[in-house]
């Protein structure tokens, strides 16, 4: 072995085949921590790799961070983001669309079967006592008529009403595509048997008049084309000139129809349902029953103060 004066600088000294060799030490200590940072640097990576992603976030070190802020700041290698034209949002579909153009007659509580017409109108598809609950037949001659209610009698039940061709019962039970087609089933079902149609509101429109009524019958002519009543079919032909419904003498009365014309209709929710002549009379209107309810409640209210 070589060996070393005092008066020169230490120098490791490192066997390479067999052969001795001299290195400065600087040299020697750069050459550690470059193998030391790279062994330290694979381990990590490799422990890394084991773990779940997002484990390890390792903390940025200034050199690290000045190369990101370097490659930031280049604006050739960032991704330019296209330009979007943000519309405003469109106003979504009404839950109920208009049902256009359709053939309307008018019928009546009470009526009597005729050629055109042989189901007599004292029942309803739903009220056996039809013209009984109603307080007699709805006379639809304009002379004997006030205010949209027959002259000789206020109606128990609302003057505004119509038939549509379907019906949700048969037999005491519901028809097997009730619970699927008809909107509103599930938040209206009341139990088996019950209708979830009788009494529901529809809005009827003739030129520039828009007139509110209540669904009391079936018809005209069919009970089961629910095709039309809740999709998008026409009315099937039939002898009134392929007429899709029925309306009221009080109907016809406020819109100014002939007893056969051609109007708009389509379902409302109660909530959408304005005041009007329409909400005056019956105990089957869902304004006067709830008007009713209110009254009970303060006149409840009242006579607690009272007695307080």
């Amino acid at each position: 072995m070589y060996s070393i004066p005092p008066h020169r600088p230490s120098v490791a000294i490192h066997l390479q085949n067999g052969n001795a060799t001299h290195t400065k030490p600087n040299l020697t200590r750069r050459m550690i921590r470059r193998r030391f940072f790279r062994r330290s640097a694979f381990l990590v990576s490799s422990i890394a790799s084991l773990l779940p992603h997002g484990s390890i976030k390792a903390e940025e070190g200034p050199l690290a961070k000045k190369l990101r802020e370097s490659v930031i700041s280049r604006t050739d290698l960032v991704p330019q983001a296209p330009v979007v034209s943000i519309d405003p949002p469109r106003p979504g579909p009404e839950r109920y669309q208009w049902k256009t153009e359709i053939v309307t007659t008018t019928f009546w509580v009470g009526e009597r079967p005729t050629k055109r017409n042989p189901v007599p109108n004292y029942t309803s598809s739903w009220d056996p006592k039809w013209a009984e609950h109603y307080g007699g037949t709805d006379d639809p001659d304009p002379t004997n008529r006030a205010a949209y209610l027959p002259a000789k009698f206020v109606p128990q039940q609302n003057p505004f009403y119509v038939a549509l061709p379907y019906n949700d019962i048969t037999h005491g039970e519901h028809k097997p595509e009730a619970s699927q087609v008809i909107p509103w089933f599930k938040e209206a079902y009341q139990g088996p048997g019950k209708s979830v149609l009788k009494g529901r509101w529809i809005a009827i429109r003739f030129g520039n008049k828009i007139v509110y009524a209540q669904w009391e019958d079936c018809g005209p002519f069919r009970t089961d084309h629910w095709q039309y009543v809740f999709g998008n079919e026409r009315p099937k032909p039939n002898l009134n000139k392929g007429a899709g419904l029925d309306v009221s003498p009080a109907v016809r009365d406020y819109l100014g129809m002939n007893d056969t014309d051609v109007t708009d209709w389509k379902f409302v929710d109660f909530a959408d349902v304005p005041r009007g002549p329409w909400a005056l009379h019956g105990d089957n209107n869902t304004f006067v029953i709830n008007d009713r309810q209110t009254q009970e409640r303060v006149a409840e209210l009242t006579k607690k103060e009272k007695g307080s």
